[in-house]
């Protein structure tokens, strides 16, 4: 019985010591919420900007604070593409994987769903291509590294009056994505103003999500003549969209906005979508600084192709988490949310980051055209 009672209480003792271990072990490890959309209709996009988050990881994967070492561990979150779903994602990562920082979403609706469930968890989420306004406002946790649509939504419209000359524009809306709505709104607002013109918008169709005929929108918009087609939705229902115009005959100028800026949209839209331009947050062709050469270099390295504009961001945000973990010299989510929101002129791979007082990044916006099959650099515009 003796003996017995003797390895009962070493065996105890190991479970103990193990258990122990696995606490300090656990201790050591600050987790990132990756919430993105990696299934789904935006699924491609989730993926591309999840790359760039991953490869930070790999190139900067422990970080001091207080004189100990911490590991980064990435807790991924599938979203599913759909808001519900992203509330799900949101609360697991915030009540169960309890993570320090989270990084996403690839979808400005994704972002919102998920914003209150992150703010009231008192954890910082750094919205990396999110380009709705509406992610940030009213939501102190809630971050981005991108430019927002307000500014897209000029810089399309600039574009289309003085670099195509255009006088009537026509608008074909993912009604069911803030995004393209709010999107759509702005690029309107600025191409009335610019043209002086009233109703210098002279159509304007509406799709849902997940839509594949665009043959009864189209039609009804080419009746309208209008000198350029704006179409900010996703990108596989966009490329779709112009396939089928350019079926139908119609040879107008589409114009977009960075959803487009994926490789699915060209594998998509195929010859169609040739001369389609866009906007977006990267362009690959040369790096602007040493954190882009840094990026593009490894980013090739690990995934041998070239990178999507998201995933440079998704890289940049994975960064900015980092340095304000390193300042505020904390693992604490609250004392990182504060240093994230004192970033000043951060080297980012995409350009120098600034948040400011609406905890929004002040970036500049990218042109691209699609040319032989790929996209190519136009012109960069500044805010």
């Amino acid at each position: 019985m003796k003996r017995i009672s003797i390895l009962a209480s070493a065996a105890f003792a190991a479970l103990m010591l193990a258990s122990c271990a696995g606490k300090a072990a656990q201790s050591n490890v600050i987790k990132i919420g990756v919430f993105e959309p990696l299934t789904g209709a935006n699924g491609a996009g989730g993926a591309d900007e999840a790359e760039g988050v991953k490869l930070a990881n790999a190139l900067y994967p422990k970080v001091t604070v207080g004189g100990k070492e911490y590991t980064i561990e990435l807790v991924v979150a599938d979203n599913k593409s759909d808001k519900v779903e992203a509330a799900n994602a949101a609360t697991m990562l915030a009540q169960q994987a309890k993570v320090n920082a989270v990084i996403g979403s690839w979808g400005s609706s994704l972002s919102m769903s998920g914003g209150p469930i992150f703010a009231e968890s008192k954890i910082p989420a750094v919205a990396a291509s999110a380009t709705n306004p509406n992610v940030t406002k009213g939501n102190d946790y809630y971050f981005r590294v991108c430019f927002l649509d307000p500014f897209q939504g000029e810089v399309m419209a600039t574009y289309a009056f003085k670099n195509l000359g255009a006088k009537k524009a026509a608008i074909i809306r993912e009604v069911s994505n803030d995004y393209s709505v709010g999107l759509a709104k702005f690029f309107e607002d600025s191409f009335v103003k610019l043209t002086g013109d009233a109703n210098a918008i002279v159509a304007q169709s509406d799709y849902n999500t997940g839509d594949q005929d665009f043959n009864a929108q189209l039609t009804n918009i080419m009746k309208f003549k209008p000198d350029v087609i704006f179409a900010p939705g996703n990108f596989t229902e966009s490329a779709l969209i112009i396939k089928q115009a350019r079926q139908l005959g119609i040879t107008t100028q589409f114009l977009g906005g960075d959803t487009w800026d994926e490789n699915a949209f060209l594998s998509v839209g195929g010859k169609e979508v040739e001369g389609a331009v866009l906007s977006t947050f990267f362009a690959n062709d040369v790096p602007i600084n040493g954190t882009s050469a840094v990026f593009l270099k490894e980013f090739r390295a690990k995934y041998s192709k070239d990178p999507a504009a998201v995933a440079a961001l998704g890289f940049d945000a994975y960064l900015v988490i980092l340095d304000a973990i390193k300042k505020a010299d904390s693992v604490d989510s609250v004392k990182i949310r504060d240093q994230i929101a004192k970033t000043t002129n951060f080297e980012g791979s995409a350009g120098s980051i600034t948040i400011n007082e609406d905890r929004n990044a002040v970036k500049d916006a990218v042109i691209k055209v699609v040319k032989d099959g790929k996209f190519q650099y136009l012109t960069t515009v500044k805010p």
